[in-house]
């Protein structure tokens, strides 16, 4: 039994390629809205997160911010129903402090747990292409990693428990300051006559060429994609900055390229 809690854009798409993978899949809503519309789905519906573990061999969290996985995994009773052995996995961007605070917890039930921020998008989970960036004891990463690969590839084992958060707000934060540069670019771009749409297509058959790029070309203009990337990257780099300064990281040359992503949400500086 694999249980999910915050089945929403991303757990979605993990519930149903969970079960399409053979995986019996236990699930909850934070309302009876949402539980009442999972019924459609190929899962158990529960009615609280405490239920979500019972009986489970892993757990998958994924919900949206850092206070969530604490309300989640340290406030719910979910750690006090999970079996002794099976494996809690925190699949939402930020802090590696939280991830730690809850092993610490899970530990003396004898509950495994791994970090595994995600790199991409709803339409990555259901094509079961999503990377993974997990962190955790080689022993409890080898034993959840065939769940993971449910909807996960790459499944990719960066490091001990906190390494998967930190590799993912490392690549967050080069893909907000990749954003940023583009704003600059299509500033520069402007300053010469070019056409901003024609210029930013140009570019993606070049050297320049970038995931950051190529979401900017769909959406027609840096002011539009970082628009629609604005509430999960935001988070993102006020957990990376935090983090950075807890750790006594330093953010470079990346730091300003990040102060220009607010100015490339208006209309004319970023497109």
């Amino acid at each position: 039994m694999i249980g999910v809690v915050g089945a929403g854009r991303m757990g979605l798409p993990m519930v149903r390629r969970l079960a399409e993978a053979g995986h019996r899949v236990r699930v909850t809503g934070r309302t009876p809205e949402t539980r009442r519309a999972l019924t459609r789905e190929p899962a158990q519906v529960v009615p609280d997160v405490a239920q979500v573990g019972e009986g489970a061999d892993a757990v998958l969290v994924c919900v949206h911010t850092d206070g969530q996985v604490r309300e989640v995994c340290l406030d719910s009773g979910l750690l006090t129903t999970m079996p002794s052995g099976s494996t809690l996995v925190v699949h939402t961007t930020g802090s590696p402090r939280t991830v730690e605070a809850v092993a610490d917890r899970a530990a003396t039930g004898g509950i495994g747990v791994v970090d595994a921020p995600v790199s991409g998008g709803p339409p990555d989970v259901a094509a079961g292409r999503i990377t993974l960036y997990v962190g955790g004891a080689d022993d409890t990463v080898a034993r959840v990693r065939p769940v993971l690969r449910s909807y996960g590839d790459p499944v990719l084992h960066v490091g001990p428990l906190g390494f998967g958060q930190r590799v993912k707000l490392v690549n967050n934060t080069v893909f907000a300051s990749q954003i940023g540069l583009l704003a600059h670019a299509a500033r520069l771009g402007r300053q010469l006559g070019l056409d901003e749409r024609l210029l930013l297509d140009a570019l993606t058959h070049g050297s320049a060429s970038s995931r950051a790029l190529a979401g900017v070309v769909r959406h027609g203009s840096v002011t539009g994609f970082t628009r629609s990337t604005r509430e999960f990257l935001g988070k993102d780099m006020d957990v990376v900055r935090v983090v950075a300064g807890d750790l006594g990281a330093d953010l470079g040359a990346l730091a300003p390229a990040l102060d220009a992503l607010p100015d490339a949400t208006v209309p004319g500086n970023g497109g």
